[in-house]
């Protein structure tokens, strides 16, 4: 029942999230989902904690991109 509870309210979830920040959500909490799975049946909290996460580290990869294409065109 939890399992059909928790795949019902997926597509809402997506909607909720913008475009910009779900591949690391999304990434994340796949990848959080199956450890929490692995690690005592917690695959909920594990892609709560994953999207998180993945959200974390694509926010902080979009501004090393942005900061290393700033440092390019200042030396042009």
């Amino acid at each position: 029942m939890k399992a059909l509870v928790v795949v019902a309210s997926f597509p809402l979830a997506l909607t909720t999230i913008s475009t910009a920040h779900a591949a690391g959500c999304l990434k994340g909490a796949v990848v959080g989902g199956v450890a929490g799975h692995y690690a005592g049946h917690h695959a909920v909290v594990g892609a709560v904690g994953g999207c998180v996460v993945g959200h974390h580290l694509a926010k902080k990869q979009a501004e090393e991109r942005k900061a290393a294409q700033a440092q390019a065109a200042q030396a042009q």
